[in-house]
């Protein structure tokens, strides 16, 4: 089997078949940077809340998923059996709530990715109907923010359209469900790629904790910090260790830190897919 690509999080390997092997390692990052400790079956959690996501999302968009089970043994429960595809260069994010650097770039312009929002939203606030919100796909470095129209010009106004409306659907289906469960989705980042006969597809993760923010639906209060079910708890966590300048190394993580990040990764799936988690 051949290794073809490192990310911060994941791996890609290639079989004999052309079949691409995605596998999800227990590492995380923040602020761009992977942190020296790992949290306990994170690769795990991710990879079967996007099998399960993938599974109810397939009638809305074809995704890249060939098997979650016919993996190498050693990676059986972190790895996926994928189609191989021409993954696009952006990301594309649909928010329903302000938030993160959503956030931000509301309170420096009053807009986001050139979508404007109304007056006087606060942290937290639900937006009038989600947005689309692409940004870059940086190789190095931070994501920018970019506007449908350098989308656009970059991929044709059909291929646009279709990752704005295809991401806007996916981010309402998820949330609706989601918030069934208890669970908000503030936002979620998809990616899409393009197969052979040039067909979008769905691919990497989808609606979890690292790509997504989740927070409790009965404790949601706009104007302040939400209680994270996702990263933002160990983004809060990093953010304050002292001397940390956001570049790598990274700090260690304390064992109660590590033990808070993956019990709130366990309880977002558990009340999403309403499966009691085993490793």
């Amino acid at each position: 089997m051949k290794h073809v690509y490192s990310g911060k999080i994941r791996d890609l390997y290639e079989d004999d078949n052309g079949d691409i092997i995605l596998v999800a390692s227990d590492k995380i990052s923040v602020y761009d940077v992977v942190l020296p400790t790992p949290i306990p079956d994170k690769g795990k959690l991710l990879t079967q809340l996007s099998l399960w996501w993938f599974d109810r999302l397939a009638g809305l968009v074809p995704n890249h998923v060939l098997s979650g089970t016919d993996v190498p043994p050693e990676w059986a429960g972190r790895a996926v059996r994928c189609r191989p595809l021409k993954m696009l260069p952006v990301e594309c994010i649909a928010r329903g709530y302000l938030a993160g650097l959503g956030l931000k770039e509301y309170q420096r312009q009053g807009s986001v990715s050139g979508v404007a929002l109304p007056a006087g939203l606060v942290e937290g606030s639900k937006l009038p109907e989600p947005i689309f919100t692409p940004t870059t796909k940086a190789t190095e470095g931070h994501d920018e923010f970019i506007t449908l129209d350098e989308v656009t010009k970059q991929f044709g106004a059909e291929l646009t359209g279709r990752l704005r409306d295809l991401t806007l659907e996916v981010y309402r289906r998820g949330a609706d469900l989601a918030r069934e469960r208890g669970i908000i989705v503030a936002d979620t980042k998809l990616e899409f790629g393009v197969d052979a006969d040039g067909q979008l597809v769905l691919a990497d993760e989808v609606l979890t904790s690292d790509s997504s923010r989740f927070w409790l639906a009965d404790e949601w209060q706009p104007g302040r910090p939400q209680r994270a079910m996702d990263k933002q708890f160990l983004r809060d966590w990093a953010s304050a260790v002292p001397g940390w300048d956001k570049t790598y190394p990274g700090p260690e993580i304390p064992a109660d830190v590590v033990a808070t990040t993956r019990a709130r990764y366990q309880e977002a799936y558990e009340r999403i897919t309403g499966n009691t988690w085993t490793a």
